[in-house]
C-alpha cells in the first residue's frame, strides 16, 4: 500500500504522507516510504528541494502509538523517526504544515530546513503525557529555535500552539491563510532551486553539524525510558481512551 505519495513540480519533489485515516501517524511503512522518497530526491540531480505534507489537511499526528504497541518501529536505523529526523540530507526540505503537527509530526517538521504553516495549524509536542520525551529531535532542536523557556513549556507541558503562535515565536517561515500552506512552500522552494546546490548543501551541513552528538546522547536516555512501566502505561492509556496511571517505575 502506497502511504506516502510523491509528485514532482519543476525541480521540487512534493513528498505527501497519505494515511488520512489515522491522521498521518507514522508506522514503519511510512518510515520506509518516506526515506525512499528522500532518496529519490538526494539521487535526482534535477531535482533541488523537497516540500514534505500530508494528506487531506493534516501534517501528522506523530508516532502510530498502537502500531508501536505490537513492536512496529516508526524509524529508520541511522535516519531517526519517519527515516528523516537524523537523516543527513543535502537538499533543502520545507515543511508544509496543516492542521496536526503533533509529536513525531511536529518533529518531523523540525526535521526540515523551512516551515510554512497554516494559521490554524496545531503545533506541540505531548510525549511527556505518555511517558515519553520528544527523542525525534524534539528536546534537541527546539531551545534552539525558540527562547528556552518557551521550549521548556512545549517540552514540560505538552500543549500545542496554533501555527498562528508559531509564526510570532518565530518557529515558522510563513503563515499561511488555511489550505495555502503546500502552495506557498512550493513558491518558497523555487526561490531556494535558483541558488547554487553545493552552497544550500554546505550551510545544511555547518548548521546540522552538531546534532549527531546529541542525538547519541539522547538515545541513551530514550533507551531507559522505554523500558519503563510508565511508557507502557502511557501508551495503553492512550490506545484506550483513558488518563494514564503514573507510577514513576
Amino acid at each position: 500500500m502506497t502511504e506516502v505519495r510523491t509528485e514532482r513540480i519543476g525541480s521540487t519533489l512534493l513528498i505527501t504522507i497519505d494515511r488520512p485515516q489515522a491522521r498521518n501517524a507514522v508506522n514503519a511503512a511510512v518510515a520506509t516510504q518516506l526515506a525512499a522518497a528522500l532518496d529519490d530526491l538526494e539521487s535526482d540531480p534535477t531535482l533541488r528541494v523537497g516540500v514534505l505534507t500530508g494528506a487531506e489537511n493534516t501534517f501528522s499526528a506523530g508516532m502510530d502509538l498502537k502500531a508501536a504497541l505490537t513492536g512496529e518501529s516508526p524509524e529508520i536505523p541511522g535516519r531517526g523517526f519517519g527515516g528523516l529526523t537524523e537523516a543527513e540530507l543535502t537538499k533543502p526540505l520545507i515543511a508544509a504544515v496543516e492542521g496536526f503537527a503533533m509529536g513525531g509530526g511536529f518533529e518531523l517538521a523540525l526535521g526540515c530546513d523551512l516551515i510554512v504553516a497554516g494559521e490554524d495549524a496545531k503545533f506541540g509536542l505531548p510525549e511527556v503525557k505518555r511517558g515519553l520525551i520528544a527523542a525525534g529531535g524534539g528536546v534537541i532542536r527546539l531551545p534552539k529555535r525558540i527562547p528556552h523557556h518557551l521550549a521548556m513549556e512545549f517540552l514540560l507541558t505538552g500543549e500545542p500552539i496554533t501555527g498562528r503562535r508559531a509564526g510570532e515565536l518565530g518557529l515558522v517561515n510563513r503563515v499561511t491563510p488555511n489550505g495555502d500552506a503546500a502552495a506557498v512552500a512550493l513558491q518558497l522552494a523555487e526561490k531556494l532551486a535558483e541558488n547554487a546546490p553545493l552552497a544550500l548543501a554546505a550551510v545544511k551541513k555547518i548548521v546540522r553539524g552538531s546534532e549527531a552528538k546529541a542525538f547519541a546522547v539522547q538515545r541513551e536516555e530514550t533507551k531507559k525510558l522505554m523500558q519503563s512501566k510508565d511508557v507502557r502505561e502511557g501508551m495503553t492509556a492512550f490506545a484506550e481512551r483513558r488518563a494514564p496511571k503514573w507510577t514513576g517505575e
